[in-house]
């Protein structure tokens, strides 16, 4: 997995939403185990307890669970929830910021290239 990460966000933070995202495109499938906190760690090469924080956040979300002795793995229906919650979240804090941009701009929706995914 490559990441770049960005400055002036935690890292913790950065990578928890690229798990997320990963869970979301369906690369790491619901009843699938994630990496270890060590393999992630050796692969990004940042700190155990970074990683370790990011997965809590995720188990903490529902989104993945701990299986004592066998890792962690994605939840049933993590993908849906996770969906569900990214929509909630972007109609609520994105569109406003973006809707507020197209005013600016003297744009409508109907003057947007119509090149989202079918």
């Amino acid at each position: 997995m490559l990441v770049k990460w960005k400055q002036g966000e935690p890292i913790y933070l950065q990578l928890r939403d690229r798990l997320r995202d990963l869970i979301l495109q369906g690369v790491y499938q619901e009843g699938e185990a994630v990496p270890s906190v060590r393999q992630l760690s050796a692969d990004l090469r940042i700190n155990p307890i970074t990683v370790s924080k990011s997965l809590q956040l995720l188990v903490d979300g529902g989104w993945i669970e701990k299986r004592r002795g066998l890792g962690m793995f994605v939840c049933v229906d993590a993908r849906a929830a996770l969906a569900s919650s990214q929509r909630q979240y972007f109609l609520e804090h994105e569109w406003p910021d973006i809707l507020t941009r197209l005013t600016l701009l003297g744009l409508r929706v109907s003057d947007l290239p119509d090149q989202l995914p079918d």
